[in-house]
């Protein structure tokens, strides 16, 4: 079994039971033995390592803190440290991870009928069907609530779905893909299950992205796509149940910041430990133990404020200002952290082959996805104010 990292400084893998740190551990050791060697490769190429994923899935942590129709059933708590694991390792196979598991599966569960449920569930606990999640478009993200343009028109047993989609992660993949739009009669926000192949349905790669080169980020372009009553997810009927799955991802994406954090900072103290200058080890330097000092203190400190917000979540007490104070905080922390690992390491954390170079550039795309720090910070401020500077 593998052990403990270091950048646990407060042991918080503690808090989880036996079972979870050992399922925890299998994370952790799937992602330094199968990942590390070849993903530097991908992220070169802008490539998704598609021949990784039977071994994702043997993991069995697909949509873990959600119950039923084949999900695991832990808790938030494991879940958010699966995120952060898979992000230490790689944050191009988090997102993924996050994409599927989180938003889709997390859709599915909190908005999907029982019949819905039963249908595409389990297929995708197994990652035998892989999810993405249709919601923010070219003109629209932060203000994506009440900009959303796409619309859903009704036309008998169907709906006629046109508009168009960006940054959607595993968009030009995924077999099944949620999409958000908005009712043309009665302006509700409504959700859609979009199956692979449907007419009208097209998805293009973007290109030259300087973070997440792993991750296949798609256009969509829906261009008068059909999708039955059947289709149209029953518990999805106004952007307020578009927010409950929000919330309850943007905590995941605070987890995978601290490992983003995690992964530079240890890959920087493996090179300090075996660099030499000067006639002895640069981990003897002051500056170079300040650099770990800071970059250790902001992972502990993320780190404990996501583990509180997933206990939180835990107990159905989380609130929207929760979940955005974890990931505003949370990736600037990691911010500051790659930048550190980097400095510790000179003009060798440019070096792909360091690692440390790609988690800076990731840490850009964590820092901005699912809400940016700004409308995050807004959101806490409403809530302690009790004035909106949203708009």
């Amino acid at each position: 079994m593998t052990p403990p990292v270091t950048s646990d400084f407060y042991e918080l893998e503690a808090l989880l039971d036996d079972a979870d740190r050992e399922r925890l551990y299998r994370v952790r050791d799937f992602m330094d033995t199968r990942v590390q060697p070849v993903i530097n490769d991908y992220w070169t190429r802008g490539e998704f390592p598609h021949e990784l994923v039977p071994g994702l899935a043997e993991l069995g942590v697909a949509g873990a803190q959600y119950s039923g129709y084949g999900s695991p059933g832990r808790s938030s708590l494991f879940d958010g440290m699966v995120a952060m694991e898979f992000s230490r390792g790689d944050p191009s196979i988090a997102t993924f991870m996050g994409v599927h598991g989180g938003l889709a599966m997390g859709t599915m569960h909190l908005c999907a009928s029982e019949e819905q449920k039963e249908r595409w569930l389990p297929a995708m606990a197994r990652m035998e069907l892989i999810g993405a999640f249709g919601l923010t478009e070219p003109e629209h993200g932060s203000d994506v609530a009440r900009g959303l343009q796409t619309t859903a028109r009704r036309d008998g047993d169907e709906w006629v779905l046109t508009g168009e989609k960006k940054w959607i992660g595993n968009g030009s993949f995924a077999d099944l893909v949620i999409i958000w739009a908005r009712d043309d009669r009665t302006d509700a926000v409504l959700g859609f299950v979009v199956e692979k192949g449907t007419p009208g349905y097209s998805a293009v790669d973007l290109k030259d992205k300087i973070a997440l080169r792993a991750v296949q980020n798609a256009h969509i372009t829906l261009d008068g796509v059909r999708v039955p009553e059947a289709d149209r997810l029953q518990g999805a009927n106004s952007f307020r149940d578009t927010a409950r799955v929000l919330r309850a991802t943007r905590v995941g994406v605070a987890w995978s910041a601290v490992g983003c954090a995690r992964g530079a900072y240890e890959h920087a103290l493996r090179y300090a430990e075996g660099r030499e200058q000067f006639g002895r080890p640069i981990t003897g330097f002051q500056l170079v133990q300040d650099l770990v000092f800071r970059m250790l203190g902001n992972i502990t400190a993320s780190a404990t404020l996501c583990a509180r917000a997933s206990q939180l979540q835990d107990c159905g007490r989380l609130r929207d200002e929760h979940a955005s104070m974890a990931k505003a905080y949370s990736t600037m922390r990691m911010r500051e952290t790659v930048g550190w690992a980097r400095e510790l390491m000179g003009g060798n954390g440019i070096l792909l082959e360091n690692h440390v170079g790609r988690f800076v550039a990731d840490a850009e795309a964590i820092y901005s996805y699912e809400g940016t720090r700004e409308v995050n910070s807004l959101i806490v401020g409403r809530a302690v104010t009790g004035e909106s500077a949203l708009v």
